[in-house]
């Protein structure tokens, strides 16, 4: 078999079960009928993973947008014209597409909703996996991959159209972003269980950016360079009743109340995440305080990240000049760093799935590390960097880093798919298993009358 599951841990991939928590009203009341509704258009002989990559590709469709007009990644305040308005209704649709045809892809055996055991609860007994008898871990594997991407590429398009482009608010959204899904994923692999709050990520969050989006189309993106309390009217309030707050809390711009939202948001997750993770191991009789350290991979590589960003590279003459932060550069480092997080949340997702020890290193790190100590000479060595010693040489360590990056993760992707698919004989992107008698390739009921 391939590299990354052992020949003796691909039997669990036979005991795998989906379990998941979804306590979100908008999904329970709204969303979900929906999507029940919605998968009844799709034929059955369309694969789970087929429509989950559809969903993807209406996203990097609205990534190409931003590259096509604003490859700069710039902002209408650094002088930049920026995509016309109409390009940020088409962001808010893809978003909320994605999310449908994330939804309906239905690789769920079981769901518990609001800590109750139900087969098919949500709905979830006709979403396209069950409707094509190919639920499993392959789609659990495949769903979360495309998600992980997902996650850093709306990063990066909410911010343009938050009108915050390259700023260290950009910065500071990426790790929150990445944060609640590695938190998400760590939480999953100590619990076995999936949990949605009441207010998520994958439901409440996707909404709140679509309507973002909508807004920005509207008004356009100086709209949220406004000033939160003017807007709202707190601040007559504020002024009146409690006027030395004002000189405390200064004036925010919506961008800047959208961005502390979230950081209250993402707080808030890690607490319930810790409480779930605690409860469980408690329940098994296990160590509650080992699984921090298992956070520490992510803090790690995000260190690394942001020491490389805010390195002076080729002013190593001007230290914390943060040289990348303020290039075209950005951009491309910022999908570099969404490359690295898929591989590493991917390995924990094959762990998770396949009862293998927790992913601590990967070889990735050579490279994000050695980039932030030689875009750093100057500050550590007082000296010039070795390999980003001009802005071409820079460019140029940036381009074979995102290939490497990509590269790294579309091999982690195609050897895990090829040994799941192998072994528990069903196809990726087509409604087919392979017979265990005769060998061949059949479809999923053909396959399912046979045992009959």
């Amino acid at each position: 078999m391939g590299n990354f599951i052992a020949d003796e841990k691909l039997e669990n991939l036979r005991k795998y079960k989906y379990s998941g928590v979804d306590k979100s009203i908008l999904s329970k009341y709204v969303l979900n009928p929906f999507w029940t509704w919605f998968v009844t258009l799709w034929p059955t002989w369309i694969a789970p993973n087929t429509i989950t990559a559809l969903g993807l590709g209406l996203v990097v469709f609205n990534l190409s947008t931003l590259f096509y007009y604003d490859p700069q990644y710039l902002t209408e305040r650094d002088g930049a014209t920026g995509p016309p308005k109409w390009v940020y209704f088409t962001w808010g649709l893809g978003l909320f597409w994605y999310q449908a045809f994330d939804a309906i892809d239905g690789y769920v055996d079981c769901v518990i909703c609001e800590g109750v055991v139900a087969e098919g609860a949500s709905g979830m007994l006709s979403k396209q996996a069950r409707r094509t008898g190919m639920a499993g871990p392959l789609g659990q594997m495949f769903d979360h991959g495309c998600d992980s991407l997902n996650t850093t590429f709306e990063c990066i398009l909410s911010c343009r159209a938050l009108n915050v482009g390259r700023s260290w608010w950009t910065v500071a959204a990426e790790i929150a972003a990445l944060a609640n899904f590695y938190l998400s994923t760590w939480e999953e692999f100590h619990t076995g269980t999936l949990y949605l709050g009441i207010f998520n990520g994958p439901v409440e969050g996707i909404i709140l950016l679509c309507v973002m989006y909508t807004v920005t189309g509207i008004y356009g993106t100086s709209f949220w360079d406004k000033k939160f309390l003017a807007i709202t009217h707190l601040d007559r309030l504020i002024a009146r009743y409690y006027p030395e707050l004002l000189y405390h809390i200064g004036n925010p711009g919506l961008n800047d109340a959208f961005f502390i939202f979230g950081a209250v948001q993402a707080t808030f997750n890690i607490v319930l995440s810790y409480r779930n993770v605690y409860r469980a191991r408690k329940a098994q009789k296990k160590y509650v305080l080992s699984p921090i350290g298992r956070f520490l991979p992510f803090l790690i590589t995000t260190g690394f990240h942001v020491a490389w960003l805010s390195g002076s590279g080729p002013l190593s003459g001007k230290p914390h000049q943060a040289y990348i932060l303020r290039s075209d550069l950005f951009l491309p480092f910022l999908l570099f760093w969404g490359f690295e997080f898929a591989h590493q949340v991917g390995r924990m997702i094959l762990a998770h799935v396949t009862h293998q020890k927790f992913p601590y290193w990967d070889w990735s790190w050579v490279l994000v590390s050695v980039a932030a100590i030689d875009a750093n000479a100057g500050f550590l060595f007082g000296s010039q960097p070795l390999i980003q010693r001009s802005p071409k040489a820079c460019a140029i360590f940036m381009g074979v880093s995102i290939a490497y990056s990509l590269g790294a993760y579309a091999r982690f992707c195609t050897l895990v798919i090829q040994d799941i698919t192998n072994f528990l004989g069903i196809a990726c992107f087509t409604v087919r298993k392979r017979d265990p008698v005769t060998g061949d390739w059949i479809t999923s009921q053909e396959l399912d009358s046979k045992r009959a």
